[in-house]
């Protein structure tokens, strides 16, 4: 069971005033939308978080057309547990009380299977009717065999309102080349990769 959770790891970074606009990458980002997973992948340095965090603020007076669950991961969270209770939080950032059976889940004396904690929490997401995307800020920190599986998992079965995005600096151990034949995945990264 997951101890307390750390609240600023939830929070969308502010905008900086001095940001170059970058309308190619948003507008690709902006398509992405309609695939399962869009991968924001580059070294350190390149501004991938400053981007992603430009690309979900509106613009003045405009409303956003997805609400944004933002999650910034670190070393602690490759404990499964702790994992989904922080995206369970960042889900309810957007949809208060989303996730509460799999919350009841993480919190027995006897974890749950993971099949079963992740059905669960699928079939939670499906019914919730907001349009929603899930960002994963620093996915490289996580390298638990479990919540990558937990991830290809929720990936396989994505509800059609929730979308999926990574920002890693390097690639994630996830079915990606799965994901691109099928045309669900878009890809964003520091010089023009083979694949689209």
């Amino acid at each position: 069971m997951a101890g307390a959770l750390l609240e600023t790891k939830l929070h969308v970074p502010g905008r900086r005033s001095e940001l170059v606009s970058r309308p190619r990458l948003s507008a690709r980002l902006q398509r992405g939308l309609a695939s399962k997973l869009t991968l924001v992948s580059a070294p350190a340095g390149f501004g991938k978080t400053t981007l992603l965090a430009e690309w979900r603020a509106p613009p003045l007076g405009l409303p956003v057309e997805r609400s944004t669950a933002w999650l910034s991961l670190d070393r602690h969270d490759n404990d499964p547990a702790t994992f989904w209770s922080y995206v369970i939080a960042a889900l309810r950032t957007v949809t208060p009380g989303i996730g509460a059976s799999t919350l009841a889940l993480l919190q027995e004396a006897q974890p749950a299977p993971v099949r079963l904690l992740l059905t669960t929490l699928v079939n939670e997401l499906g019914a919730s009717v907001k349009d929603t995307v899930l960002l994963l800020d620093d996915y490289h920190v996580i390298d638990s065999h479990e919540v990558q599986d937990g991830i290809s998992f929720l990936l396989e079965h994505l509800p059609p309102r929730l979308h999926l995005v990574i920002i890693s600096r390097a690639d994630p151990a996830l079915p990606l080349a799965s994901l691109r034949a099928r045309g669900e995945l878009v890809e964003i990264r520091a010089r023009p990769a083979l694949h689209h």
